[in-house]
């Protein structure tokens, strides 16, 4: 073979590398790379299940259990990484309100009255930060078989967070923090199997999602995402009613009054009604939760132009 030969079959190779490495966008006016950056925002909803509230009957697992009525807006931020259209890594930043009331049970002659006659309810704000990986199962079998990339692909994510928390209730038209006033004897010497609570605790999200390109710059999706908590105290609510004379013990006068008013209000309802220390508040046989559902806009970086 002769020089000029030689490195016409390098060039025909170098190219040949060069054009298997690389992919084109959609369009063909765009170079993939196999790393893309991803910056987002998104607006949706917010709910919760907790021990208050909840839907008509017996308390039971996630959405058999949710009232609808207490949704509220979120909000989120977010970046990362995505691999080849089907791994991706993101870190986010997510607040909300979550909220519940056992008024919404009114006229409810099922299992949940007792709920109703209950009279509880709190709302919390959550800030939330939680690093996420994706997997994009449609677009990682489309890679396998050396097919184009999908412009639209579902995906399934989850990862681990850390959120902050306060439950408030209503009272004479304002809200009062519940932590403080120890409504269940949390820190009590009485109750040593009721710690008190942090504000801050873990979250464990999982859930679904769909992504589609709308152009090589813009991208929307939808996020469906659940979250298991290491609290069941995001409500506030948890065991059982204590002594209310304990609240003058271990309280301020100010915060044994509001104690005594907020961790039993069922004689707002029943002014004859009087609960036995031991009896059931709420249960603590399940950890409350908190999920979102949301409609991402994102930016992807990364693609050159032809």
């Amino acid at each position: 073979m002769n020089t000029k030969a030689a490195i016409l079959a390098g060039l025909c190779c170098c190219m040949l590398q060069y054009a298997t490495s690389q992919y084109y966008y959609y369009d063909d006016s765009y170079y993939d790379k196999d790393f893309l950056f991803e910056i987002n925002a998104s607006g949706g909803a917010m709910n919760a299940l907790t021990d208050i509230g909840g839907h008509s009957g017996r308390g039971r697992g996630f959405v058999k259990d949710l009232n609808l009525s207490a949704t509220r807006p979120c909000g989120s931020l977010g970046a990362g990484l995505l691999y080849c259209y089907m791994l991706g890594l993101k870190i986010t930043g997510t607040y909300g309100t979550v909220t519940a009331t056992d008024a919404v049970l009114r006229g409810d002659q099922t299992n949940a009255k007792y709920r109703y006659e209950r009279n509880l309810n709190f709302q919390s704000p959550v800030a939330e930060v939680a690093v996420l990986g994706e997997l994009f199962f449609l677009q990682a079998l489309a890679n396998v078989s050396g097919e184009k990339r999908l412009l639209c692909s579902p995906y399934i994510l989850g990862g681990i967070g850390m959120f902050h928390f306060n439950p408030q209730a209503e009272l004479n038209g304002g809200l009062v923090a519940l932590k403080p006033l120890h409504t269940e004897g949390q820190g009590f010497a009485e109750y040593p199997d009721r710690p008190g609570y942090s504000l801050t605790a873990l979250a464990f999200p999982v859930g679904i999602g769909l992504r589609y390109d709308l152009s090589a710059a813009f991208h929307i999706r939808f996020e469906v995402l659940h979250r298991i908590t290491t609290t069941d105290y995001l409500d506030d609510v948890s065991t059982g009613y204590i002594d209310p004379a304990l609240f003058n013990k271990y309280l301020t006068a100010d915060n044994a009054q509001l104690a005594i008013a907020l961790s039993d209000r069922q004689a707002a309802l029943n002014g004859l009604h009087t609960n036995q220390p031991g009896s059931i508040r709420g249960r603590s046989n399940k950890r409350d939760s908190y999920f979102t559902v949301e409609l991402k806009i994102g930016l992807t970086l990364g693609r050159e132009r032809r």
